[in-house]
């Protein structure tokens, strides 16, 4: 069973926090009489005074990640906005606003910020905002213009010395959030862990397609986990809700995605993508620098960072035409070109190199297929052949109207080259231990790995079309095993 408490430093004004399945206790009583394991999952709304480092409201939330009880706001949340100096103990966070706040928002506007919502209208966007970044139940706000940027600054409101009205209106924002996020049916009550699944509904291609998504959470429910499919935003507003964090969204380093998923590992939840493998995936001149210091196989590679007529030479000497050129980060063979001579490398590397300061050029290597390798834990757990799209050299042709992809074979592991598995292996053994997809080309005689992604498709019908729901229920199971271990 899960029980919400909402904890107060004193018990004196508590009438208007009536909440319906919640159970309101002092800093004291949480201090003694809840420090026990074993008494289910617990939730905590912490409303004490967090005006100081140390205080009460400092350690209630320190006390209840102790205590593996999910609060609001969590310690890295106070940290965020209490800073410690010789003339206060308390500054407010300043944070620029985008863009698209900033032309809406007026010099000099102030709000309070209830979970989210605000009784000013105009500031409804900001508020939402505010909550986001700093997760807290009760928030200050104020917006000032200056000459570069429109600013936003943010401190704790203070429960014990807020006026009836503005209690009232928090109590009432606090049953909203209570039943709209933490609320669960009594069957989803049997769940051992709470996962959120991160899926970005507008994306043009996502790692999974929506009946990939249904099968994860049907296999999580086998498992004991509950999971939810999250949004960026409400990820980042309510990660601390949840023991496991599963990305299903593109990730990139400059993202949402890795911020979230290192706020996730920050606050304890079992990841996958960790944010590591992000960072060492998500670039391509990480990965073929490491391959080629820890010897895994791989195509001959150089990195440029010009275009002038002695750096083409060079790589018209090395590599011959066709080479292939790639931007460091790009996903789904976007920002991958082929040039087929010197004019077309050239011009290519300039514009890329108005993208990123290096540029990553290959030998070229044909092939009529990929090996894509789904490795777990050092496990690999799926084969697919990814056959090149009609007409292309690719296994994506973004600039084709129709039949834009290759087909695929799926393939049980035990029938893939020893050699290719080998080197899946190898590849993914310098990353780490989450879920990765590994490309790998198989010519004359000899491997040569692509590239690893941290986030590896896996759509209904194809990744899963051998082993079916049980390749789902095999990644769940390696959540289940990775919370044990922690003994969430």
């Amino acid at each position: 069973m899960i029980t919400t408490l909402i904890v107060v430093d004193s018990l004196n004004d508590v009438s208007q926090l009536a909440i319906r399945n919640c159970e309101v206790v002092d800093f004291e009583q949480y201090l003694s009489q809840f420090p026990k394991r074993g008494e289910g999952k617990m939730r905590v709304i912490n409303l004490c005074a967090t005006d100081r480092y140390l205080s009460k409201g400092y350690y209630c939330s320190l006390l209840a990640e102790a205590r593996t009880h999910k609060v609001l706001p969590s310690v890295n949340t106070i940290n965020n906005l209490i800073i410690e100096s010789e003339e206060q103990s308390l500054q407010m966070k300043t944070v620029t606003l985008p863009k698209s706040l900033s032309d809406e928002s007026t010099d000099g506007s102030r709000c309070d910020v209830f979970f989210g919502t605000t009784k000013a209208a105009s500031m409804s966007a900001i508020a939402k905002f505010a909550f986001e970044r700093f997760p807290a139940p009760f928030l200050r706000v104020s917006v000032s213009k200056q000459s570069s940027a429109t600013v936003m600054t943010v401190g704790f409101g203070d429960w014990c010395t807020a006026n009836v009205e503005d209690k009232s209106t928090l109590a009432n924002a606090l049953q909203s959030y209570v039943e709209k996020t933490w609320h669960r049916g009594s069957k989803q009550k049997l769940a051992r862990w709470d996962m959120a699944i991160l899926c970005n509904e507008n994306e043009a291609t996502p790692p999974s397609d929506a009946k990939a998504i249904k099968h994860f959470i049907k296999a999580a429910k086998l498992v004991g986990i509950n999971a939810e499919v999250v949004n960026a935003a409400q990820a980042a507003a309510n990660i601390t809700h949840y023991d496991a964090l599963f990305i299903r969204e593109t990730t990139a380093i400059n993202h949402p995605t890795y911020h979230i998923a290192r706020k996730a590992e920050q606050e304890g939840l079992v990841v996958i993508d960790d944010a590591t493998s992000i960072l060492k995936c998500c670039n391509k001149v990480y990965l073929h620098d490491a391959f080629s210091y820890h010897k895994v196989p791989s195509p001959r590679s150089h990195f440029v960072s010009d275009n002038t007529e002695s750096t083409c030479q060079m790589l018209a000497d090395e590599f011959g035409f066709p080479m292939v050129l790639k931007l460091p980060e790009s996903s789904f063979s976007m920002g991958v070109f082929k040039v087929k001579d010197n004019d077309e490398l050239k011009g290519k590397l300039e514009a890329m190199l108005n993208e990123s300061a290096l540029v990553l050029v290959q030998e070229y290597i044909f092939t009529e297929f990929d090996w894509r390798i789904g490795v777990l834990n050092g496990r690999p757990i799926y084969a697919c052949r990814y056959h090149m799209a009609r007409g292309h050299w690719q296994i994506y042709n973004h600039d084709a109207k129709t039949n834009t992809s290759g087909g695929f074979e799926t393939l049980p592991t035990f029938e893939v080259p020893k050699p290719v598995l080998d080197a899946a292996i190898k590849a993914c053994s310098m990353i780490g231990k989450s879920l990765y997809g590994v490309d790998i080309k198989q010519a004359n005689g000899k491997v040569y790995v692509i590239e690893v992604n941290d986030n590896p498709s896996i759509e209904a019908k194809v990744e899963d079309l051998y082993l079916g729901k049980e390749l789902y229920m095999i990644i769940m199971q390696e959540f289940v095993n990775r919370l044990e271990a922690r003994g969430r």
